[in-house]
């Protein structure tokens, strides 16, 4: 059995904590209590009372340390402490829709004087097949006690990528289009699973070779980024600096895929 930090315990037991509430509520999703939050971005019951679970379980294990959650926002916490960045269902209209693809994502981000934040440990945790995604910085990601590794693959024509769609007021559908349509025709095929964090984690997995996505939220991600990261892979924005958090873009990929995809995404970027 591989031995983790103590975080990542807390961490898995909150996730585990909540998991069962949302695997009842998926399997009654039609009786759910649904609300509008915006545009077809709907927030559930389960969102709140996984989030709520998350946050009591946390809170309990490191009083004093913030909280950013996607339903409640910011909890203010001491600013020399590290806080958690939590996303209680990730993939919540595939939950609404009885489809059983979501996710808890939990990390934690330690302050650095520079203001920008260093993401530590992250979970990505799957409730309906109890696939636990977890990584600590320079110790490795791993699925369960199973280390993980990026895909081997190097060539586009035999990789499969992963991607988000622009739906409605989300996106910059003109933007995605035109990776789109450089991407598609080098590759073996491209997915749109709906769930970002597990996009990721299954990046670091193996299972698809990369990842692109914009205007993502930082719960919808930072568990991921590490993940793909520890497991040998790059992360960058769409101009292949470190700044993906920054400028909102993701490209995720194995090391052998990576610089390949990102010449097909500027060449695409560049065009009028």
């Amino acid at each position: 059995m591989v031995a983790h930090s103590g975080l990542i315990t807390v961490m898995e037991r909150a996730a585990r904590k909540a998991a069962p509430k949302l695997r009842r509520d998926f399997n009654e999703v039609q009786q759910l209590q649904v609300s509008r939050k915006g545009p077809a971005d709907f927030v559930s019951q389960a969102d709140r009372q996984s989030e709520q679970t998350l946050y009591e379980e946390l809170k309990k294990a490191r009083p004093d340390w913030g909280f950013l959650g996607e339903e409640g926002g910011t909890r203010e916490g001491d600013p020399t402490k590290p806080r958690w960045i939590v996303d209680p269902l990730d993939g919540t209209t595939n939950f609404l829709h009885g489809i059983p693809h979501f996710a808890i994502s939990i990390a934690v981000e330690e302050p650095r004087p520079d203001g920008r934040g260093e993401i530590t440990q992250g979970l990505v945790y799957q409730p309906l097949t109890d696939e636990s995604f977890w990584a600590e910085k320079g110790r490795g990601a791993w699925l369960q006690d199973k280390r993980l590794r990026v895909s081997a693959r190097r060539e586009l024509p035999d990789s499969l990528i992963a991607t988000g769609i622009p739906f409605m007021g989300h996106g910059d559908f003109e933007q995605w289009t035109k990776i789109f349509a450089m991407v598609g025709p080098q590759v073996s095929g491209i997915r749109r699973y709906g769930a970002a964090a597990l996009d990721l984690a299954w990046v670091a997995a193996g299972r698809v070779d990369a990842f692109w996505e914009s205007d993502l939220a930082p719960w919808d991600v930072a568990a991921g980024v590490l993940l793909v990261k520890e497991a040998g892979g790059f992360v960058t924005d769409f101009r292949g600096a470190d700044q993906a958090m920054e400028r909102n873009q993701f490209l995720a990929a194995s090391d052998g895929i990576h610089s390949k995809l990102l010449k097909l995404v500027a060449t695409a970027l560049r065009k009028n």
